[in-house]
């Protein structure tokens, strides 16, 4: 009996975890999604810098005029128009954020708390749509208003979604008709 007792007691507890290898997978994960985010951040950076040739946004002029709507909501982004992925960056414009839209005469004043503000005069103004997507952002179909622009030569769709969903139609519509009657005030 007395081998066995001898057995017993030479045999040891297998370890239950290696610190070391569990720590250099932990270490490893964090520099490993660290390097992704930079990415990331490097490539909204260089997008910028791509789109650098499009000129200074629009100042909100000294008399907007009264107010045809106003709405509140949140901004979604801008892209090159009808190419609801290519994201517009520049100037702030890619920034996502809430907005206060007041549509006068004068234009489209984007007023955006935490992000830079921006104005789209009426003669800038091509289009507004009811859409479902734009970059980073999809919705049910007409849960989208899409504002078509031009600035610097090049046509900009801007989501917005109001905080009522049923004001987009009254959007589309008068901004729709303020670009037909300066259309057909200006074939006269």
């Amino acid at each position: 009996m007395t081998p066995v007792i001898l057995l017993a007691a030479q045999k040891e507890s297998a370890e239950v975890t290696d610190w070391a290898a569990r720590i250099g997978w932990v270490v490893g994960l964090g520099l490993f999604v660290a390097l992704v985010y930079w990415l990331m951040r490097e490539g909204w950076k260089w997008r910028g810098t791509l789109q650098s040739d499009l000129p200074e946004l629009p100042t909100v002029p000294d008399d907007l005029g009264p107010a045809r709507l106003s709405m509140s909501g949140r901004y979604h982004g801008s892209t090159t128009a009808g190419q609801w992925l290519d994201r517009i960056v520049a100037h702030g414009l890619g920034t996502r954020s809430r907005v206060r839209l007041t549509l006068t005469d004068a234009g489209l004043d984007v007023v955006r708390p935490g992000a830079s503000d921006f104005f789209v005069p009426a003669g800038a103004l091509r289009e507004a749509v009811l859409g479902k997507g734009i970059a980073g952002k999809v919705l049910t179909e007409g849960g989208l208003l899409l504002v078509t622009w031009e600035h610097g030569g090049k046509l900009i769709d801007s989501g917005f979604r109001s905080d009522h969903a049923a004001e987009h139609t009254q959007w589309v519509d008068t901004i729709n008709s303020m670009i037909n009657k300066r259309e057909t005030e200006g074939a006269r």
